[in-house]
Order: C-alpha cells, then sequence, then structure tokens
C-alpha cells in the first residue's frame, strides 16, 4: 500500500484541451483530467467499464448518440464496449475510473 499526492503527479495530454495525471494499480486505472470550455472528445469505445464523475463544471457526455448534461457532484456509469464522446461547456475536471487498467494510458507514462 502506498500514498500517492495528486498533485506530483505529471499531467500527459490524452487529446486537445484534455489533460490527465494517470494513477494505475493491478486492476483499475484512475485518470484526473482537466479540460478545457469548447474542446471535444471524439466517439470512441474501449473494453473499460467506465465511471465518470464531474468534479468541477459542466461536460455534456453523449452515451450511444444520446447527450447527457453533467455538472458537479454528477457520476456517469458507462459499460464496456459502448460508444461515447464528450463536450465541456465549461472548463473542467473529471474523475474517470476504468476496470481493468487502460494499457494505452500506462505507455503515456512509461
Amino acid at each position: 500500500m502506498k500514498t500517492i499526492q495528486v498533485s506530483t503527479i505529471q499531467p500527459v495530454q490524452l487529446c486537445a484541451g484534455f489533460d490527465s495525471k494517470l494513477i494505475h494499480s493491478e486492476s483499475m486505472t484512475w485518470s484526473f483530467v482537466h479540460s478545457k470550455a469548447g474542446y471535444t472528445l471524439p466517439p470512441h469505445q474501449h473494453i473499460h467499464e467506465q465511471v465518470t464523475h464531474i468534479v468541477k463544471g459542466d461536460f455534456e457526455l453523449t452515451v450511444e448518440g444520446v447527450p447527457y448534461l453533467l455538472s458537479a457532484g454528477d457520476l456517469f456509469i458507462i459499460p464496456s464496449n459502448t460508444v461515447h464522446s464528450g463536450k465541456s461547456i465549461s472548463d473542467c475536471n473529471i474523475i474517470d475510473v476504468f476496470n481493468p487498467v487502460r494499457e494505452d494510458y500506462a505507455k503515456l507514462i512509461s
């Protein structure tokens, strides 16, 4: 077991307007995302189950073509292999948790 100070982690760019501080355990990836207003996350899908928690801001999450406006305090569970995308309505702080580990994200910090 160990304590991790998120503030000490160097952010990586996931895509334009979306930077993240990444933490990986044996079975999960935690992504502490800061996104800038007006930027979009293109449609994608992955094998990972994803839990998205909006900490600050307003974010439009589109899941299988259905838009959801999420605000601070909202949480959304995205099942494995589900097409989703998003747009930051305002600057946002978001925590995404993935199971299993996002190996593609692990390569960003190694």
